[in-house]
């Protein structure tokens, strides 16, 4: 009987990271169409069933890559928050700023088409990274939650299309200037501008 190890087992930890470092290191020389499955064993210096015990295909590698990555960038950006204020929402902001740009690096051939793949993934984490704190603490009745759902979607729709729209543009200016000038339209919406 085979034994199953842990996602925690630092053997396990280990090959994945093996895997996900010959992927981005190829990511860098190749578009991603280009990289096979036996491209990142060989990299990663193990046999394809390896890489099968731990990732589907290509598609898993980058999704998990890109998640994992997100995730980093997010928490680092958002650690000390303790409520959401301006410095949360600049905070979140730039760290889908962060995620863009370092997408883009990563994924230089393909940073267009993987903006828009993994939009649904970055739009989620964000939505229910505000959620969590509009409902902190608090008991809300089904048309509160309504309203906070609708409120969060809607950020983070904005966020994640205006700063993909930024690193599109050829990132002008510094993200931390754009979020300074873009924030009084996340926080008064088009009012001042009608």
């Amino acid at each position: 009987m085979a034994i199953t190890k842990s996602k925690t087992d630092p053997r396990v930890k280990r090959t994945r990271q093996l895997i996900q470092d010959a992927f981005t290191s190829l990511m860098r020389e190749k578009a991603f169409e280009e990289i096979t499955v036996k491209d990142i064993a060989e990299r990663a210096t193990i046999n394809r069933a390896t890489f099968y015990a731990h990732f589907v295909d290509k598609f898993d590698i980058l999704e998990s890559k890109i998640t994992e990555s997100f995730m980093t960038i997010l928490s680092r950006r958002i650690e000390g928050h303790e409520i959401l204020n301006v410095e949360t929402i600049q905070s979140i902001f730039l760290a889908v700023c962060d995620f863009h740009k370092d997408l883009s690096t990563l994924c230089q051939r393909s940073y267009k088409a993987f903006g828009t793949q993994f939009e649904h993934t970055i739009k989620e984490i964000t939505k229910t990274t505000l959620q969590d704190y509009l409902t902190k603490d608090k008991i809300l009745n089904s048309n509160e939650q309504l309203l906070l759902n609708t409120a969060s979607i809607m950020l983070s729709w904005g966020l994640y299309g205006a700063a993909y729209d930024w690193n599109n543009m050829g990132r002008r200016i510094s993200a931390e200037s754009f979020v300074k000038q873009s924030m009084p339209l996340i926080l008064n919406g088009f009012e001042k501008l009608l």
